[in-house]
Order: structure tokens, then sequence, then C-alpha cells
């Protein structure tokens, strides 16, 4: 069997990297991050071993393909709408409305049935499925599983983006490349073995029904028994792209996708049956190589990459990505031995995050790893995203995305004063997708922690260039942001404040809306975006509306109870050990931790608070960006040693890959855990706005920790 060149061709490219990379800091960076490059022996049901670009990803099983266990192939743009259900019409969902409450149009309560098929649409796809195809001495297929397979090794290489696996089937080693092109929707494998010269080695591809009809579909990668529901065409004629040899469309309703593949070695391929939807591609040649693209596209496509390219260009991307950007050593020179695990996480979340998270919209949950949540994306959770790349210098990657609030800008506009009937202002969605279009459903309507979002990432990009270009850029945004924040306070005759809600739903969601007003967290939060907003407004040179300072100047007070905070106003006075209000995300210990000492916070009363939080909140039942949120509050605090107890919580789980396990709510992965940890790490070790110790966050006996090009938090 030859050597495989492009895993040569590669692995020159990362020594030369590492050298590098080496003289250029003195944090070993190769080093670092090598060793924790993941190690499977078997696959895992759980989660797959991922390449891909941050709008496009691969999952793998151990064969380094799709073989065994059906990973989903996920992009940030294939999408689809499912259809209506019967005696729905699209004039049905054009004219839904939901109810009105004191006078506010709602998009909720109204038919169940075009709501929840607007809860569910569009929805996104998984593109496909690709998998080894094994045949006998006989040539007569042979169906496998990995209980077959031996001598099972397969390592992803973090500084390359490469998935190396190898094993024996058959009497015979087989070694799989897997490879995500950077600057397109493709990936690229090469597959070493003397079965590909025997005719006994080769690829299928199948497409699955994806339907938008359950939240979860466990595994969250489609059907592939429903053939009827769907169509797909093989094209093997003239008139196809440069290195394009074969192309299958796939048709889901009205939404098709282009399967275009080619880029490598020549080869046959053929559908299995009329009605399936999986094709078996073989070798053309007697090689014991075998090397293939495929590239996925809303349309037909001019060109696409052959497989060296896209494996050069992984590697080069990957290498600038952990050579250039934000870096953070824990590791080296600690003796605490938890550093090793931290580290661990830290390595596993940058490269997670950079493969799911970084694309052209706001990251859904569970990032391009399958469709739970139909695929959709939820803005409260776009700080915990992706509020990280910001203070690691990831401006490049963060750039995709944050310009979201732009694009959407009119249809939030039109939410809040076409919708709603509010006089001024955009009110920003909960669940969306890319149109902008809320989806309807009462907690989706109702929750408001979303709304100062874009004041801190236009602050953080501020801070990051300083210029009026960003100034200008986010003018708009801005403006129209605190308009709504002040136009949806109300001022109380009775008590001369202005208050929040109700109704409305806390960060939490597990309040009754009907009685929830000024909750702790968001008045700290409405206070805090409002001030950006004015200080936005005279950098500019221009006067704010008088109305932001009278509202932020005089809301309500934070909720007290017994010398502590309380969720909201009102509450029972015995929320502390009502687990109605004790089991879900702890904002309360926001108030000093997420976000800094603001005008309308006692920090003695925050601490004491948060304290008080750690104590009686039931920690088993928390998930995600909730650890880091409480380490951030510990470190604020200047208790180090619980902020990194919160961070390696047993509760906050990450896997054998770095996917961060849902825990007790959710399911895995649940993406925000990761992005919460990078936010919180560098908080930690970098600092913020009034810290003035290095690594104010970390305990100064039995941890080094070095950073570079990482920038303080707020």
């Amino acid at each position: 069997m030859p050597k495989p060149c492009l895993w040569c061709r590669a692995l020159y490219a990362t020594v030369l990297a590492w050298v590098i990379a080496a003289s250029a800091s003195s944090i070993p960076r190769y080093a670092v991050v090598s060793r924790y490059n993941p190690v499977r022996n078997a696959s895992s049901a759980s989660t797959p071993m991922q390449v891909g670009n941050g709008f496009f990803a691969f999952g793998a099983d151990v064969t380094g393909l799709q073989t065994f266990q059906p990973w989903a192939i996920m992009s940030d743009w294939g999408w689809k709408n499912d259809s209506l259900p019967e005696g729905v019409t699209e004039e049905d969902i054009l004219t839904y409305r939901g109810v009105v409450w004191d006078g506010v149009q709602y998009e909720f309560g109204g038919p169940a049935a075009p709501q929840q098929w607007l809860i569910s649409n569009p929805n996104r796809a998984n593109l496909g499925r690709v998998g080894l195809l094994f045949r006998g001495a006989d040539g007569h297929f042979v169906n496998m599983t990995e209980a077959d397979l031996s001598d099972v090794h397969q390592r992803l290489d973090l500084w390359s983006g490469t998935i190396t696996s190898s094993f024996t089937v058959q009497g015979q080693t087989v070694i799989v490349e897997t490879f995500a092109a950077q600057s397109s929707s493709a990936v690229a494998f090469a597959v070493y073995s003397d079965l590909l010269a025997e005719g006994r080695l080769g690829l299928f591809l199948d497409f699955p029904w994806n339907d938008g009809s359950q939240k979860f579909q466990a595994p969250f990668v489609g059907y592939w028994n429903e053939t009827t529901n769907h169509t797909t065409e093989l094209n093997t004629g003239s008139g196809l792209g440069m290195n394009v040899h074969a192309e299958i469309n796939h048709t889901e309703v009205a939404a098709t996708v282009f399967a275009s593949i080619g880029g490598g070695s020549p080869f046959s391929i053929s559908r299995d049956s009329p009605t399936a939807h999986r094709y078996s591609v073989f070798p053309a040649t007697e090689s014991s190589l075998f090397s293939t693209v495929v590239s996925y596209s809303l349309a037909p496509v001019a060109a696409i990459p052959n497989v060296t390219e896209i494996a050069e260009e992984s590697t080069v991307t990957w290498d600038a990505y952990w050579s250039s950007n934000g870096f953070i050593d824990v590791y080296t020179g600690s003796t605490d031995p938890r550093a090793d695990e931290l580290q661990r996480r830290i390595i596993l979340s940058r490269y997670l995050m950079r493969v799911n998270e970084a694309g052209h919209t706001p990251p859904q949950e569970s990032g391009l790893v399958n469709t739970g949540w139909y695929g959709k994306f939820h803005m409260e959770m776009f700080f915990w995203h992706s509020c990280h790349w910001a203070l690691w210098n990831n401006w490049d990657l963060l750039n995709r995305s944050v310009d979201v609030y732009d694009r959407f800008l009119q249809t939030s506009i039109e939410r809040a004063q076409v919708q709603e009937g509010y006089k001024h202002g955009a009110r920003w969605s909960k669940m969306t997708d890319p149109s902008g279009r809320s989806a309807p459903g009462e907690i989706n309507e109702l929750l408001i922690w979303q709304q100062p979002h874009p004041l801190v990432f236009a602050e953080y990009e501020y801070r990051a260039t300083g210029s009026q270009e960003t100034l200008e850029r986010w003018r708009d945004v801005v403006s129209q942001t605190a308009d709504w924040m002040a136009a949806y306070a109300r001022f109380n005759e009775s008590t001369g404040v202005y208050d929040l809600g109700p109704p409305m739903y806390v960060v939490s969601e597990d309040t009754n809306p009907n009685v929830t007003r000024n909750p702790a967290f968001e008045l700290s939060y409405w206070r805090f975006g409002l001030g950006i907003a004015q200080t936005w407004m005279e950098r500019l040179e221009v006067e704010a509306p008088a109305a932001w300072s009278e509202v932020a100047d005089n809301l309500a007070p934070l909720p007290v109870e017994d010398g502590l905070y309380a969720v909201y106003e009102g509450i029972e006075t015995d929320f502390w050990t009502d687990p109605t209000y004790t089991n879900s995300h702890p904002a309360l210990a926001g108030l000093y931790g997420w976000l800094p000492a603001t005008a309308n916070v006692s920090v003695d009363m925050a601490i004491a608070t948060a304290d008080k939080v750690w104590t009686t909140w039931n920690v088993s039942n928390l998930w995600g960006w909730d650890f880091p949120m409480l380490a951030m509050s510990a470190a604020r605090m200047g208790d180090r040693d619980k902020a990194i107890e919160w961070l390696l919580n047993p509760y906050f789980e990450f896997d054998d890959v770095g996917m961060p396990v849902g825990g007790a709510q959710v399911p895995t992965p649940y993406f925000p855990g990761s992005g919460g940890l990078l936010y919180a790490v560098a908080m930690m070790a970098a600092g913020w706005d009034s810290s003035t110790e290095a690594a104010p966050g970390f305990p100064s006996d039995g941890w080094s920790v070095r950073t570079d090009n990482i920038e303080r938090a707020i």
C-alpha cells in the first residue's frame, strides 16, 4: 500500500507551523494544542468527531466517514420548509395572529396548526451522509458493522484540522484522511487500502428526509427510510462544473441542495435502487488510493476544489488560527492537577467553536452537529455562543455573524412598532431563522434579556477599533435598541419609577409572566445597556434622547427580600427553598460577575446574594453557560478557588472530543457551555475593567497563567 502523500504534506506543514509559532510567542502553542489531540478507538454513540469551518461541518464516526453512525453534514445555509398541514393554507400562515395583552399584539395563542408550523419552519436540514462501502472477495456487497473492524485508531490533529482513521477489515488495513474546506461547503477524503485495487472498497452517499415536526428528533439527523417524501436525481453528463464528475440534486418540498462529487480519483457511480436515495461510488482504476471531494451548495457550481487543495487550505487556515489569535496557557508551569483538564477544555472548545459556531448567522444551541431546536438560533443565547470571539481577538470570525443586527434591524423595528404598537425602537427576537422572523410562542415573545446584547457587542468592537467607522456602523442598531428599551419601561404613577413587565419572562423562563415585574437581573442589564447607548451618542457627539437617561436614572430599584436580591418584585418570600425558582439559570449570580457593578446594584448585597445562590440552587439541574456565569461571579467576588471549581464542576462535563454535555435538561452537545467557558476563562486570565492584578480569576498558588492577545472583559 502506498505511503499517504497527503498525510506527509500535512505533517510537513504542521511541523513548519510549529517552528514558526514557537519562534513568535513565548507560549509553546503547538505543544499545548497538540497535547489534546483527541483519540478514539470506537465510535461514540452521542457525539461525532468533526472537521469544518464554522458555516459547514462534517461529523465522522470512527472510520473518518459516516459508515456506521449517521452523523450529520450541516451548514448555516441549508434550510427547508415543510409542507403545510392538512387544512392550513398559505393565507392562514400569512394572516396568523396571536393574543393581545395590555394592548400589545403577541405572536402566540392563535390557531394551533399555523402557530406550530411557524415555530418549526424553516428548519435546518442534514445535507447527507458519506460512508464506506464493502464488497467480499466474491464481489458481493457485505453488510459490515463496527464490530467487524480491528486495530481501530482515530486521531484528530487540531493544528491542521485533519482526522486520520485506521483499522483492519477483511484482513486488510484501511487508512482514511478527512479534511474540510475552509472557504466553501466541501469535505475531502483520501482512502488508502489494497482493498480499493481489488474492487472491494468504495463509498456510498445517502440523503435523508428532514422533518421539522419535532423540536428534538434523536439522533437529530433526519429519517433514512421515508424515501417517498423527497427526491434525488443523478447527473453525470455534460454541463458539470470544473472537477465535478457527478452531481446529485436532493429536493425536499421546495428546497433543493446539490452535492457535487469529484476533485480526486476517477470513479463510477450508480443509484442503489429507483426508490432509494443512496448511491454507490467505486474507483475506476486499480489503485490503492482513492480520493474525492463532496461539495454541497444551493445551485450547481462552476468548480469545486480538489482534494490536495482542501488539505492544504485546512492546514494553512488552522495554523493561522492557532498561531495568530488569542491564546491562554494554564497548563505549562502549573502544579495544580486540575490545570490539565481545564486546558483540555479550553483547547477543544477553541477548536469546536471554530468548526460549529463561526458562521454567517448566530449559532444554534447544538452548533452544526445536528438539527435539534429545528436548527433555529436563539438571539438571547448569542452572547454566550459568540461574545468570547471578542475577548480572544477573533473579529474575523465574529464579524461573519454579528452584522445580523443590521440584517434583522428592519424586522425588529416592524415587530416593535407595527406588530406590538410601540412608538419607538426595535425589539430583538428570541427564536428566529435567517429571515429574522420571530418564531411564535409565549416564551419567544415575552423574553427580554436578549435586548441589550447588541450594545455589548458594539462596545467590544469599539474597544477593539476605536474608530469612527465602528461608531457609525453601529449607530442605528444602538439607537433603535435603546429606543425600545426606553419605550418598553412603563412609568408607575404610584411608585414614581419605571417598571419592567409584566408580562415578561425572566432569564430562567420559570416564572409566571403575568406577575413578573422588575426582575433583578433584567433591571440591572437594562440600566447597563442604556448606559452604553448614552456613551455611544457622546462619542458620536450627538445628544441622546432624553428618554434614555430618564428611564435609566429612574428604573425601579432591584427587588430585595431579607437583605438579598430577589428574582423579581413581589416573589414569594420563601422562593429560595422553592424548586420552581432554583432549578434553572441562576441569573441572580450574574448581577456582579457577568455584569460589572452597575449604579443600581449594591456590590455587598450582590456578593451575599451570589453566595446564597451557590448554597441553595439545585446545581445538578444546571447546564451550559450557568457554570461559566457562576465562575465569573466568583472571580469578581475574589473567590478564585471557587471560580475554578465552577468551571470544573462535575455537572459541567465535556466529553473525550470536547463536546459540552447537555446535562439534565438539554441534549448533547450544548455549545453555550463552550462559549461561556471561553468567555469566563478569558475574563479570569486577562481581567476586567476594574481589576488590577494579573490573572485575577485564578488562584495564585499552583497556577501559572500566560495569555497572548487576550482582551479584558467589561
